[in-house]
């Protein structure tokens, strides 16, 4: 049903499963690709990088009110935390990012230094500070406000990226956050000669990936985000596969519609699969979808199908969400393979 909807509004469907078939979902050959993702080069980042600050009451939240709970301080970015994550996975790592002259740009910078990424690419601005993120919880861990302070990202140029093209291009693959500016976002999809994979990373950010939907490799909204990008409002399994259609339709190679505890809607140009949740003991929400695009990441370099990419990544949001903090130090090779439930 999946591949008749997608054959339907899209009439290049049936000659681009051909060739997907035959040699691999860019049209290389099936065996190089697989060669291709598992060589040794490492994994590129570009995004940001925030000291994030979390309240979490005791009990239901009271608006207009002080709520008596917990307040604690932890590193984050979505650039950062998928970084961070993938080094759990055992992968090697590059960051490029920019880091405030304070307290807090110093302390980032040495934490990820101590997990080995490689931050040759990352510059310190001078009298700026460094991206913070603030965020309260419900008593479950459920993210309920935030206020973002974010304006240094704006230093990620496309000038700043000219002069380490070379060292992305070197990667096996990239990752782009959206709190990248909407111009580098553009520099980064026209430039590359690796595959892009884009975290919409919010609403309010997505659009700055609008026009380079084409260009993109991997893409990892929430439903939310698929249904504004694609006008398709999503109810039900087959508005899952239209708008999941209307995204390859761009050129894009891979796209997987998160779902939260519902699981995710993944789909390729050869088959599409909506897959369940795996369950979890959840404590905190934050961080858990920059854990999913590092296990899309990893499953990449991997060489791994569409299907086992999204066990793995399910695997490690569920393991991401059962910690207290953004990184759940719990995530490893073996414990996400365990989850995922595969061998």
């Amino acid at each position: 049903m999946a591949k008749e909807i997608m054959a339907e509004k899209n009439p290049e469907y049936r000659k681009n499963v051909k060739i997907a078939n035959r040699t691999g979902e860019d049209g290389r050959d099936a065996e190089h690709t697989r060669d291709m993702t598992r060589k040794k080069g490492r994994i590129m980042v570009v995004g940001a990088v925030n000291m994030d600050i979390c309240g979490k009451p005791y009990d239901p939240l009271v608006g207009a009110d002080s709520n008596p709970g917990t307040v604690s301080l932890s590193m984050g970015g979505v650039g950062r935390n998928i970084a961070h994550n993938l080094r759990l996975l055992e992968q090697p790592v590059s960051l490029i990012t920019v880091f405030g002259d304070d307290t807090n740009g110093e302390v980032i910078r040495s934490s990820l230094k101590a997990l080995e990424i490689d931050l040759s690419g990352s510059v310190t601005v001078p009298g700026a500070s460094t991206s913070s993120y603030l965020f309260i919880t419900d008593e479950k861990g459920e993210m309920q406000l935030a206020v973002s302070d974010m304006n240094i990202c704006e230093k990620i140029t496309p000038q700043l990226l000219a002069g380490r093209l070379d060292q992305i291009n070197d990667a096996v693959l990239c990752v782009a956050d959206a709190n990248l500016p909407e111009e580098s976002i553009e520099f980064l999809a026209e430039n590359l000669s690796v595959p892009l994979f884009a975290d919409p990373v919010s609403t309010a950010k997505m659009y700055k990936l609008k026009r380079v939907l084409g260009r993109i490799h991997t893409f990892k909204p929430n439903r939310l985000e698929a249904e504004m990008l694609t006008g398709i409002p999503i109810v039900d399994e087959n508005s899952l596969r239209l708008a999941a259609a209307a995204l390859l339709d761009t050129g894009m190679q891979r796209v997987f519609i998160s779902l939260g505890a519902d699981g995710v809607f993944c789909a390729d140009h050869s088959q599409m699969l909506l897959l369940p949740g795996i369950c979890a003991r959840v404590r905190s929400t934050t961080g858990g979808g920059d854990c999913f695009m590092a296990g899309l990441a990893y499953a990449y370099r991997e060489g791994l199908s569409l299907e086992d990419s999204a066990h793995l990544a399910l695997a490690a949001g569920a393991i991401c969400t059962e910690g207290e903090h953004t990184i759940n130090e719990a995530l490893s090779l073996r414990a996400l393979y365990e989850r995922a439930g595969i061998s």
